[in-house]
C-alpha cells in the first residue's frame, strides 16, 4: 500500500484494538497474527523493518542444542518444532544446514549441568564426545514428531580429518547434525509485512516512532517528515527489544525489565576458509567456554558471536576486541588458515533483549521469552505487554503467545492458528522449481536462469518481481546478478524509504561486502524518481548511507 494512502488511513482511524511498538521479527509476527484473527492492529517501527536486534542474528534457526545443559528444556521443544514448521512454511527462505561439532575431549563436562543447577559453576568446562553424544540424542529426540532431516554422524579423529583436511588433527571426534539455516533472516520479517500490507485489518508503518504518551492517546512522529500523529489503544504490545525500557520511558511507564547483551559478527571474503568448512556450519566452544560459529554465507564465511553486557542498544559495534576475539577462534578449528583484517567485508553487531538478570555470566541468562504486563491504572488507560527475550526460531510461537495475551485483554476469541500459515514465496511453493522458472520465464520473457535466481530470492513471490524486471533488465553497477526492474519493484512493494533499506535489509549485497561508490549512486538513481527526492536529497541519501556502512559494519567505500 503506498504511503500516503497508509497516512490518511491513520489520519481517519485513531481509535486501534492493538498498538504495536517495535518492528522487528517479534513485533511484526504478533501484528500479523492478530490482524490474521480479525483484529485492527497498528504497527509502528521507528527505523526500518527488522532493522535492530532481528538484523543481527546468527541465521541460524536452531533449537539451541546448548540450551539443554541450563535446563531449558521447555524452549528446546519449541524452538526445535518451530524450526521444523519454517522449513516447511517457509521453504525460499530456510533450508537445512548441517552443524559440525568439533571435539577435543571425550568424558570432560559431565557435571556442568548438574553444577550449574547447584548454583557452583559459572562456566561450564569443555564439552566432551559422551556429553555431545547425549546432547544431541536428546535434541532429536524433542524432534521426533515433525523432523525429517536426516539423523546425526559421529566420526572420530581419521574420519574427522578426511571429512575436513584442515581441521585441526588434535580434535578427537567431529559430531554432525542437522539444523537450519536462514541465509538472509530480514527478508523472512518483509515477507511477512508484505503478506499483510494489504489485510483490512493490518497497519504498519517504518520510520513512525511512539514519542509520547498523556496516558490515554500515543503520539506517534513519522521520522521522514516530522508530522505527528495521535492514536487511542485498547492494548500496547511494547515489541521494542532491547528499547522495551526505552519506549516504557517515553509512554510514562518507566521500566527497568531488559538487561540486554551484545553479540556481533564478522563477515570474511576468504575462499580457503570457505573451501574448509564446505556446505557445514561449526558450531563449537572456545576456550572460555563460549559457543561460537563459522558459518557459509553464500560464498562467504561469517563468524562470530560474542555476549557482554551492554546498556544503551544504540551504542552497539563491533570493537577492535571482538575482532581480535574471532580471529583467535578460528585459528582453534582451523590452525593453518590465516584470517585478517584485511578479509573482513562486513560486521555488525547487535544487543539480545534479554531480561535483567545478576547471573554469574551472560552465558547463563535465559534465552526463553516471557511476557511482562504492565496493568492499565489512573495514570495510564491501557495495559502494555512487554515481549523480553525470544529468538528468531521461535518468533511464531512467541507470537501467537503475545496475540493470545492481547486476545484475551479485548474478550476476543482466536479464530486461526499460524502454525501451518505459509510465509511469503512460501506459498504455493512447487514441487518442481525447475519447471516454475521455466513457466515464469515464458509468461515475463525473461531467461530460465534469471528466473531461477529470482526464485531463490524470493520464492514464488519471484513470479511477480519477473514481471517488473521484464521493463527493465539494465545489470545494477557492480552487481550484475540485480536489475533495475527487480530494485524497482523492491522499492514499490517493500515500503523502503531509505538507500540502507535497499543495501541492508532488502538485498544481500551489503553484508556480502559488495557495496561500491558506483553502486551507491546507481541504486540512488533508480530510487530518486519513485521516492521523489530532489538532486539534494539523493545526494544526501548516498552520503548518509556511506557513513553509516563505516560506523556501523566497517565498510569504507
Amino acid at each position: 500500500m503506498d504511503r500516503d494512502l497508509k497516512l490518511q488511513q491513520l489520519v481517519n482511524t485513531q481509535n486501534w484494538s492493538v498498538v504495536i511498538i517495535g518492528g522487528g521479527i517479534n513485533g511484526v509476527a504478533t501484528w500479523r497474527d492478530l490482524a490474521l484473527q480479525g483484529v485492527d492492529a497498528l504497527l509502528v517501527e521507528q527505523n526500518d523493518y527488522c532493522s535492530g536486534t532481528s538484523a543481527a542474528s546468527s541465521h541460524m534457526v536452531h533449537g539451541g542444542i546448548r540450551y539443554l545443559e541450563n535446563g531449558e528444556f521447555r524452549l528446546v521443544n519449541e524452538a526445535v518444532n518451530e524450526r521444523n514448521r519454517l522449513l516447511q512454511n517457509a521453504p525460499h527462505a530456510v533450508k537445512p544446514l548441517p552443524t559440525t561439532i568439533p571435539i577435543f575431549t571425550k568424558l570432560s563436562g559431565l557435571l556442568n549441568a548438574p553444577l550449574k543447577f547447584l548454583g557452583l559453576l559459572d562456566k561450564p568446562s569443555e564439552r566432551g564426545t559422551l556429553v555431545i553424544k547425549i546432547g544431541i540424542m536428546l535434541y532429536e529426540w524433542y524432534a521426533r514428531g515433525t523432523n525429517t532431516m536426516p539423523k546425526h554422524t559421529l566420526r572420530n579423529n581419521a574420519q574427522s580429518l578426511a571429512a575436513f583436511p584442515a581441521l585441526n588433527p588434535e580434535v578427537t571426534h567431529t559430531a554432525t547434525y542437522y539444523d537450519a539455516m536462514m541465509p538472509s533472516p530480514e527478508r523472512i520479517c518483509i515477507d511477512l509485512i508484505r503478506d499483510m500490507d494489504a489485510h483490512p485489518n493490518a497497519l504498519a508503518f517504518n520510520y513512525m516512532a511512539a514519542t509520547a504518551s498523556d496516558g490515554q492517546a500515543i503520539t506517534l512522529t513519522d521520522t521522514l517528515t516530522g508530522q505527528t500523529y495521535a492514536v487511542t489503544p485498547q492494548v500496547v504490545i511494547n515489541a521494542a527489544g532491547p528499547w522495551i525500557d526505552f519506549a516504557n520511558d517515553r509512554l510514562g511507564t518507566p521500566t527497568k525489565f531488559i538487561g540486554g547483551t551484545k553479540g556481533s559478527h564478522l563477515v570474511l571474503d576468504h575462499p580457503e576458509l570457505r573451501a574448509a568448512i564446505g556446505d557445514n556450519e561449526f558450531f563449537f566452544e572456545n576456550h572460555d567456554g563460549r559457543i561460537v560459529l563459522i558459518y557459509p554465507l553464500y560464498d562467504r564465511v561469517m563468524i562470530g558471536t560474542s555476549d557482554i553486557a551492554i546498556d544503551n542498544p544504540d551504542d552497539a559495534v563491533t570493537t577492535d576486541a571482538e575482532i581480535d576475539y574471532f580471529m583467535e577462534m578460528t585459528a582453534k578449528v582451523f590452525p593453518n588458515i590465516k584470517i585478517s583484517r584485511e578479509d573482513i567485508v562486513f560486521q555488525f553487531s547487535g544487543v539480545r533483549p534479554l531480561p535483567a538478570s545478576d547471573a554469574k555470566s551472560t552465558g547463563q541468562i535465559s534465552r526463553d521469552h516471557q511476557i511482562k504486563t504492565i496493568d492499565a491504572n489512573a495514570d495510564t488507560a491501557f495495559p502494555i505487554l512487554n515481549l523480553i527475550g525470544g529468538k528468531w526460531t521461535t518468533f511464531r510461537a512467541f507470537a501467537e503467545q503475545s496475540a493470545d495475551a492481547a486476545l484475551k485483554l479485548l474478550g476476543l476469541p482466536r479464530k486461526l492458528s499460524t502454525q501451518d500459515h505459509p510465509i511469503g514465496g512460501g506459498q504455493n511453493y512447487p514441487l518442481d522449481p525447475e519447471s516454475w522458472a521455466v513457466r515464469v520465464a515464458r509468461e515475463t520473457g525473461i531467461q530460465n536462469a534469471r528466473a531461477s535466481i529470482l526464485f531463490e530470492r524470493y520464492g514464488t513471490v519471484g513470479a511477480s518481481v519477473a514481471k517488473t524486471e521484464a521493463t527493465n533488465t539494465t545489470p545494477v553497477v557492480d552487481a550484475p546478478d540485480y536489475t533495475h526492474g527487480e530494485i524497482h519493484w523492491l522499492v514499490q512493494n517493500e515500503q523502503c524509504q531509505h538507500l540502507d533499506d535497499i543495501l541492508l535489509r532488502r538485498t544481500m549485497l551489503g553484508m556480502l561486502g559488495q557495496t561500491t561508490a558506483a553502486m551507491l549512486q546507481d541504486l540512488a538513481a533508480i530510487m530518486q524518481p519513485l521516492r521523489g527526492w530532489t538532486t539534494a536529497e539523493t545526494q544526501a541519501e548516498i552520503v548518509r548511507t556511506t557513513e553509516l556502512l563505516h560506523r556501523k559494519h566497517g565498510v569504507v567505500l
